[in-house]
C-alpha cells in the first residue's frame, strides 16, 4: 500500500507543471466557437472585417441627406411651410431639401393648383419673394372677424399716407417724411414700426439722420412680390408736384 502510493506521488511529480504551463497547454474548451481565430491578431482581424457592411447594405440615412425619390416632395414642402414664419424662397427650399430648383418650382405651383381647384379655405401663393400659406380672400371677413374679435384694426388715414410716403421714398428720414406731408409723423412712425410694416434700414450720410423702409410685411399685406410692383404714382399727382419738390428742396 504505501509503495503503491509511493509509486503515484512520484508519476504525479513527474507530470507537474507550473499552473501558467498548464493554461497554455490546456486544450481549447468545449464551447469554443470553431471558426474563432487561435491568436488576438487574427480576432482583431476577424472583429474588423465582420464590422464591414454587406456590399447589398445600405448606409443609414441621415439629417443632411436628399429627400428620396420614393418620397412625395410635395408633402415635405406642405410640412414645411405649414410652420413658416415667413415667405420661403425656391432657393432657400431647394437648398434644404437637396432637390433641382426646377422640381421645387414645379411642386409648389402644382400645390397652388390644387388648393386652388379644391376651393380650400387657405391658398399658397408667392409673395414677398417667397412662398407661404393664407387664408383665401373669399373668407377674408371671417377670419378678420376671428382675429379682431370686433376690434378695429383698420389703420388710420395719417398712418396710411405715411406708410405710402416712406413705401414711395424709401429710404427716407422722418424729417423728409414729415416735411412731405406738412405735419410731425412721430407718432404715427412709431404705430407703423410697432406694426412691423416699417424698419429700420440705416442712417443717411449727410444728416446721420434713421432712415426707414418698408418690411417683408408690408408686401405681404398689400399682396405683392417687390416694391417695384407698386403702381405708378404719376396718374394721381397733380400737374405742378415738380415744382412743389423744387421749392421744398430750395
Amino acid at each position: 500500500m504505501t509503495e503503491h502510493l509511493g509509486e503515484s506521488l512520484e508519476q504525479d511529480l513527474a507530470t507537474w507543471k507550473m499552473p501558467g504551463a498548464r493554461q497554455e497547454a490546456a486544450p481549447l474548451r468545449p464551447d469554443t466557437p470553431a471558426d474563432e481565430p487561435p491568436n488576438e491578431d487574427e480576432y482583431s482581424a476577424a472583429l474588423q472585417t465582420r464590422a464591414e457592411p454587406e456590399e447589398d447594405e445600405e448606409p443609414e440615412a441621415t439629417a443632411t441627406s436628399p429627400v428620396p425619390d420614393d418620397v412625395d416632395l410635395g408633402a415635405v414642402l406642405e410640412a414645411i411651410l405649414m410652420i413658416a414664419e415667413e415667405p420661403l424662397s425656391e432657393e432657400f427650399l431647394s437648398s434644404v431639401l437637396e432637390r433641382p430648383r426646377s422640381q421645387v418650382r414645379e411642386q409648389l405651383g402644382r400645390l397652388s393648383a390644387e388648393y386652388t381647384g379644391d376651393g380650400r379655405g387657405f391658398d399658397l401663393r408667392r409673395q414677398a419673394g417667397g412662398w407661404r400659406f393664407y387664408t383665401r380672400a373669399d373668407y377674408a371677413r371671417y377670419v378678420e372677424r376671428f382675429v379682431t374679435d370686433g376690434a378695429s384694426a383698420r389703420l388710420t388715414k395719417a398712418a396710411l399716407e405715411t406708410l405710402a410716403v416712406v413705401a414711395y421714398r424709401q429710404p427716407v428720414t422722418r424729417g423728409r417724411i414729415s416735411a412731405i406731408r406738412g405735419v410731425n409723423c412721430d407718432g404715427v412712425m412709431r404705430t407703423l414700426v410697432a406694426r412691423g410694416l416699417v424698419e429700420e434700414c440705416g442712417t443717411d450720410p449727410d444728416s446721420t439722420a434713421t432712415l426707414y423702409r418698408t418690411t417683408t410685411l408690408f408686401l405681404e399685406k398689400i399682396g405683392l412680390d417687390t416694391v417695384d410692383q407698386l403702381p405708378e404714382l404719376a396718374p394721381f399727382l397733380p400737374d405742378d408736384v415738380t415744382d412743389i419738390e423744387e421749392d421744398e428742396q430750395r
